[in-house]
């Protein structure tokens, strides 16, 4: 098996890029919903479809609701991955000159949740480009696809060795980095530029040193609430919102 996609959103956008060898197991008798997913497959030419019980399709993702449906995307999982992967070098020569572009830039995000979330944020906001850690952070797997209800698979994702250094690349390309800390400017203050990242960091500790001192800005989001922060991936979303205000 493959790359397994899960929740009915999350399949419904999947489907629509699916290509030979994949199936797509649904439960029998499961509704009408299912057999809209089944019709949707067929009509594909692409994905077989298997009609299991309750038990056989739990059997394939123990632990996890997977709702009557999963879609298999067929071969190994990073070769059959429908995500839009790209490096960072590659997306940069493909910008013409003075074309803006939005990129977030996320260090060391560990909830498949929050990336979901973020991800779901960056398909609505049209950014270019995500960055995401190889090491010490979640990547866009099973739960990622259908948190962000299928939206992850419409955005650009570089998965890179070294933050640092492609952040490097970024600004020889014309980007300028915000980090994103509370200690920060006041994001509603600034004029983001046409070609803007935002640095989102973990849960927990925030933006690693050495990013942060690669920023050109700190900044931060006005709060008047008890709570000092923000979920990440709601802090994101506002970030990206202030962007495309600004650029409009």
């Amino acid at each position: 098996m493959g790359e397994k996609v899960y929740g009915y959103h999350a399949i419904e956008e999947a489907l629509k890029k699916a290509g030979m060898g994949s199936t797509l197991y649904v439960q029998r008798q499961g509704g009408e919903r299912l057999d809209t997913l089944v019709r949707s497959a067929k009509l594909t030419g692409k994905v077989a479809v298997k009609k299991l019980s309750k038990d056989e399709l739990e059997r394939m993702m123990p632990g996890i609701d997977v709702r009557g449906a999963i879609l298999d995307l067929g071969g190994p999982r990073r070769g059959a991955s429908r995500l839009m992967e790209t490096s960072v070098e590659e997306f940069c020569a493909s910008l013409k000159e003075g074309e803006g572009a939005l990129v977030i830039i996320l260090d060391g995000i560990t909830d498949p949740h929050n990336l979901g979330a973020i991800l779901r944020s960056a398909d609505q906001f049209g950014v270019d480009l995500a960055m995401i850690p190889e090491r010490r952070s979640v990547q866009a797997n099973e739960t990622v696809v259908k948190v962000s209800s299928g939206a992850a698979q419409y955005v650009n994702i570089a998965v890179v060795t070294n933050l640092t250094r492609e952040i490097k690349v970024l600004k020889d390309n014309g980007f300028w980095i915000y980090g994103a800390d509370m200690a920060g400017e006041n994001s509603y203050s600034v004029s983001f530029p046409a070609r803007t990242a935002f640095v989102m960091g973990s849960e927990g500790s925030g933006i690693s040193q050495l990013v942060r001192k690669n920023c050109d800005h700190i900044i931060s989001i006005p709060m008047q609430g008890h709570i000092d922060s923000l979920n990440v991936s709601v802090a994101a979303g506002i970030l990206l919102y202030e962007f495309r205000r600004n650029n409009h």
